[in-house]
């Protein structure tokens, strides 16, 4: 006689796929979760682990919603904000593609351009507040970081528009811009809530000793997301370098890795070098240079004169495709303080904007930004993005 076989039936969890800048990622209303998945913990993060297909040891997410990179393993919950001034409360997590953990320690600033329309499509925003016709102001509270981000979402005959002829280098189709502005984005003090002041260390730039691989100089700032900045040329690179230049050199992330837990511990965001291998999310590390002319990923001639600088970044142990958002909220802070390493290879002087070259091609972020005796503080940083709903409807999880 054979055995009954038992199974694992699925649930189903109404969910959105969304494209936001160039990040994509799965979007949950909080109240739509299993309600042990509604608050922080293990359940939460086993749940969009296998909403995403992690941890997958082939490192594809073959079975799940993730597309096997950094800025496809995104997981979002959004809520009613009891805030004040506030319309939503967004909780972004990280999944890593082959390792048991969501980090919940940043945010994602390309997807967070997808949080307002998102809330608009899914009733979360009062309707007297939407227009016939115009932009939506939509007040998000940035929970992993305590922040406030303001994006103006077009609406057009009362709904969300979502294409148009705005072009964002890193996507490949136009689609509707959305101005987002991330309001005093620098850290707080409480290196417990989010990792210390805009410089933890107090300085625009310090020397970083990595034992067994270099001492360099640094610009490490907390805006947008904890950043450590450094020469592209101390690396041995021009900062014109694309994907693959990076990424098919597993000595050159190793380093990179090496390097970015050094920076952690001096940032004040971790006490022992081992903690990063779980904080792979924050801080992220990027190399600058001054503007020079290369060719795109997509094959798209970026001149010199056309960009202040080039940078390039690594997210989740990669080179990024375009460039993290929340890292260009750290360029454009950067850059507008004179000293730091960003500002110098943007040229060292004075400004309120920055055009920086990315593998993908270029962005421009503008910055506010006061000095208050030797302090400096960043009021604002803009940019525009895009972001568009690519599927609606429900994942599947086995319970």
């Amino acid at each position: 006689m054979t055995a009954t076989k038992t199974f694992t039936p699925q649930q189903r969890i109404p969910a959105t796929y969304m494209r936001g800048g160039t990040s994509k990622g799965v979007f949950f209303r909080l109240d739509d979760l299993p309600t042990v998945a509604q608050q922080p913990g293990p359940a939460r993060d086993t749940l969009l682990m296998r909403v995403i297909g992690s941890p997958d040891p082939y490192g594809k997410q073959i079975d799940g919603m993730g597309c096997a990179t950094s800025s496809t393993s995104k997981t979002v919950i959004i809520s009613r904000s009891t805030r004040p001034n506030h319309d939503v409360d967004y909780l972004f997590g990280q999944v890593s593609i082959d390792q048991p953990f969501v980090d919940w320690s940043g945010n994602c600033g390309n997807l967070s351009a997808a949080v307002g329309p998102f809330a608009i499509q899914a009733g979360l925003i009062d309707p007297a507040r939407i227009p016939e016709n115009g932009l939506c102001e939509v007040r998000i509270w940035q929970a992993n970081i305590s922040k406030t981000i303001v994006a103006h979402v077009p609406i057009t005959h009362g709904q969300v528009q979502e294409t148009g002829d705005f072009e964002l280098d890193g996507v490949t189709f136009p689609a509707a811009e959305i101005a987002v502005a991330f309001m005093d984005p620098a850290a707080d003090d409480d290196p417990e809530a989010s990792g210390g002041a805009l410089f933890p260390t107090g300085n625009v730039q310090d020397r970083l000793e990595v034992p067994d691989v270099g001492s360099f100089d640094v610009t490490m700032i907390n805006a947008g997301i904890p950043t450590i900045f450094l020469h592209a040329d101390a690396l041995g690179y021009t900062g014109t370098e694309l994907q693959d230049a990076i990424n098919s050199d597993p000595a050159a992330l190793a380093r990179f890795e090496t390097i970015r837990a050094h920076g952690a511990v001096k940032m004040g965001l971790i006490k022992h070098l081992d903690e990063a291998k779980t904080r792979q999310h924050t801080p992220k590390i990027a190399f600058v240079a001054p503007a020079q002319s290369y060719t795109a990923s997509s094959g798209k001639a970026i001149a010199a004169s056309d960009i202040d600088l080039v940078v390039r970044a690594l997210s989740m142990g990669k080179l990024h495709h375009a460039m993290m958002g929340t890292a260009a909220v750290a360029i454009a802070a950067a850059a507008v303080i004179p000293g730091t390493l960003v500002n110098q290879a943007a040229g060292g002087k004075q400004r309120d904007s920055v055009v920086f070259g990315h593998p993908s091609g270029t962005l421009r972020v503008g910055s506010v930004a006061e000095q208050n005796g030797d302090d400096w503080e960043v009021k604002q940083v803009t940019m525009s993005r895009s972001a568009r709903i690519l599927m609606e409807g429900w994942v599947r999880v086995p319970v």
